[in-house]
Formats: structure tokens, C-alpha cells, sequence
């Protein structure tokens, strides 16, 4: 019997600001991309402490060309996590390159560190580390891994040379918002990709941001552009800038993508972020209620809050101790019958058919399988009440009690 009471995994907290400033744009005759998104880029890049950012459609969008800007392809290989979603590996051989899983540390969803480094060959070429439920990877111990293989580095281009090692990209589809040792998400690595996805914490229905750090030698300005061209078919001039009579005039530079974002995007990005501070302090609460009350059972909490980080609150993950993953999913379904979403954040990478045919099996990553094995993600989102977070902890001790 389905419960009354119905609270959802992670539904989308629009306002009425965000609808205004959609039918603002609606009505302006400008709906693709345009004023609007240049301000959410600034808008970004000063929440994020950077100089520049650039918006386009996806996360996976940006994570993509952000390979192909570093002029990464065949014969390069690209570490990742074996406990992400797809898109954090299949954008390495969308590239042509070749994707390298390391697994998680024992206990951990992050990426072993120590694996990392050696995974790291003369053919690597960046890394893509994955902030995982709004919490930062460690940044530090990445740059370490990096630069004890520096000497196998051999760059391809004048941008690879400017950077003289590995390149790290994050995986920050989840991380908007969070720190990390003092440092905010989209400053730490050396590109940071943002998604601004329905269920973020941050959303402009579909879309992403890239960040990125100054560096020696690399002019924020070029790849700016760079970004643009690959985004709007290789075209030098976007529709906005020929929007005057006689600018009808443009050059392809490349044959590009198609992947920019639109103002009616930007304008709900707009809003939300007039409001950001204030669904991430919902958020915290709802953590909090829960922290509380799963206290004493036999659930392991992901630690949000400590002294060296700050997580955005973007996903609840516990793990049930000595469970299996058959009883996770009866609980689950226990879950829903009381009116509770619920999911699994995530099915490693090996276990999924398109990985097992390029040769990646489960076994050689025992850690990434044991977290996925008792894994629940319970729901979390800025529309819960705290009425909401104490009748989702209540249920989950009767379930287990019984």
C-alpha cells in the first residue's frame, strides 16, 4: 500500500523569481544565447572567485571540451573514478582517448590517491577526479600524485606545455558551492565543470559552467574563445553579435559542436543563485535532522561538515552495515511504500555493459563494490520541510527495527 504522504528524491525548487526572470527573457524577443548568459557567467566566475567562466548545456558538454581544448585524443589516456556516473568516462572516449578506472579507497568514495599516482603514464594526459554528493575531492593529494610523475609528461601542444604535467579536471557536477581546505569548488583544480542539471542544487533545467585557474603562460581571454568556438559550430561570431543589419558577415574556424546555453537557461540560473545561500541552509538542516536521527543505528552518514570542508548538501548517501545490496533494494522499496523516494548513487562503471565490453571487470575494483553494495542515497533537497527529515529518519528506524 503506497503511503499518503509523498516526499521526492530531488525535485526542482523554482521560485516565482526564477519564472519572472524566464518571462522577462520570453518577452525581450532574445531567448537563445545572449545577455542573460554572459551575466550568469560573470555572475559564476565571481561567486566561484575566478576571473572567467563559460556556460554551455551540460556538465558533459564541458567536460568534453574541455578534452578537445587540451587537444586530448587517441592514443592519450585519461584517469577517472570507477564509482561515478557515466558521463565522467564516456566524454574520454568521445574524445578518442583511452579511459583508465582507478578504484575508490578502501571505505571511501573518493579516488585512491595512491592508485592514481600509479596510474599515471607517459601517455596520461589529464585526470578527471569526481566530486561525489556535494563534497570536494582532495586537491591537494591529487596535485601531489601529478607532480611525482611531472617527468613522464610529454605535451602535444603549446597549452599542454603550459602546464608542464597532467592536467586535472573535476567532475564537479555535484560540488557547486562546496570547499575544501579553503579553497571553493571551481577554484581548486585546474578546470572545474560544473552541472546545472534539474536535480543540482543549482539549476537551470539543463546546463553547466566551466572554471578555471590563472596559470603561467595561459591567457583566460583565448580560452574563452576557444570555448565559444567549439560550442557554436566553430562560428566566430555568435547570433548575438550579428544581431546588428549589416554584421551579418562570419567565418567556421573548425567544424565544431553545437553545445552553448540559452538565456531562457541562464535567466533560471540567475534566479537561483539570488537564492543559493538560502536553499543551502535548508539543506543543512535537513542533513542535521538526519545526522541526529540515524545516530544510533547501523547507518554510515557521509561527514558534510569539518573542519578543513564544507559540502553543498547535495546528496544524503549512507551505507546500511552487514547489509547486502538485495536487502537495500527491499528497503528501498519499504521506503517508497511509506512515501519515500530513495536511490543509489552509484553502480560502478565495470558493472555496466558498455564498460564490461571495453574490458573493465568488477573484481579489480573491490573497494568501489563494497560501497555501491549496502549504498542508499535518501532524499535531499531545499523544498523538504524539517517535518519531512524527521518522518524520512522515524520510517528508516521502524524499517530497520523490524
Amino acid at each position: 500500500m503506497c503511503s499518503e504522504r509523498q516526499i521526492p528524491f530531488s525535485p526542482p525548487d523554482i521560485s516565482e523569481e526564477e519564472i519572472q526572470q524566464v518571462i522577462r527573457v520570453l518577452k525581450s524577443g532574445w531567448i537563445t544565447t545572449g545577455p542573460k548568459t554572459k551575466r550568469f557567467e560573470q555572475k559564476i566566475a565571481e561567486f566561484c572567485r575566478t576571473k572567467k567562466a563559460v556556460c554551455l548545456s551540460s556538465a558533459t558538454a564541458c567536460l568534453e571540451m574541455t578534452l578537445r581544448i587540451l587537444g586530448i585524443g587517441p592514443g592519450d589516456e585519461v584517469i577517472t573514478s570507477a564509482y561515478t556516473y557515466t558521463a565522467s568516462a564516456s566524454v574520454i572516449a568521445h574524445v578518442g582517448a583511452i579511459p583508465v578506472l582507478v578504484d575508490v579507497a578502501k571505505g571511501s568514495y573518493e579516488m585512491d590517491y595512491t592508485q592514481l599516482e600509479h596510474a599515471i603514464t607517459e601517455r596520461t594526459k589529464a585526470v578527471i577526479p569526481v566530486d561525489l554528493a556535494g563534497i570536494m575531492c582532495d586537491y591537494d593529494r591529487i596535485y601531489d600524485a601529478v607532480y611525482q610523475k611531472k617527468e613522464l609528461f610529454h605535451p602535444q601542444n603549446d597549452l599542454q606545455k603550459a602546464f608542464g604535467r597532467v592536467v586535472i579536471i573535476a567532475d564537479a557536477a555535484h560540488s557547486f558551492g562546496a570547499a575544501r581546505h579553503g579553497m571553493l569548488s571551481g577554484q581548486a583544480a585546474d578546470f572545474t565543470c560544473f552541472s546545472f542539471h534539474a536535480v543540482k542544487n543549482l539549476t537551470t533545467a539543463e546546463g553547466g559552467a566551466v572554471t578555471w585557474r590563472g596559470m603561467s603562460g595561459i591567457d583566460y581571454e583565448e580560452l574563452y574563445r576557444k570555448y565559444m568556438l567549439l560550442s557554436l559550430h566553430g562560428q566566430d561570431r555568435d547570433a548575438f553579435s550579428k544581431r546588428e543589419a549589416d554584421a551579418w558577415e562570419y567565418d567556421i574556424i573548425s567544424l565544431a559542436y553545437k553545445c552553448n546555453m540559452t538565456d531562457v537557461a541562464a535567466a533560471i540560473g540567475l534566479g537561483q543563485l539570488d537564492r543559493y545561500e538560502e536553499m543551502m541552509s535548508r539543506r543543512k538542516k535537513v542533513i542535521g535532522i538526519y545526522n541526529e536521527g540515524l545516530k544510533d543505528l547501523k547507518v554510515q552518514v557521509l561527514n558534510h561538515f569539518g573542519p578543513a570542508h564544507r559540502s553543498n548538501g547535495h546528496l544524503y548517501l549512507t551505507r546500511l552495515t552487514d547489509k547486502s545490496r538485495e536487502y537495500c533494494d527491499i528497503f528501498m522499496r519499504k521506503l517508497a511504500q511509506k512515501g519515500i523516494s530513495s536511490n543509489v548513487h552509484y553502480k560502478p562503471l565495470p558493472m555496466h555493459t558498455a564498460y564490461k565490453n571495453m574490458g573493465f571487470r568488477i573484481e579489480n575494483y573491490p573497494n568501489a563494490y563494497e560501497m555501491f553494495e549496502n549504498e542508499v542515497t535518501l532524499p535531499l533537497n531545499s523544498k523538504m520541510t524539517e517535518d519531512d527529515a524527521y518522518y524520512v529518519a522515524e520510517t528508516i528506524k521502524r524499517i530497520l527495527k523490524d
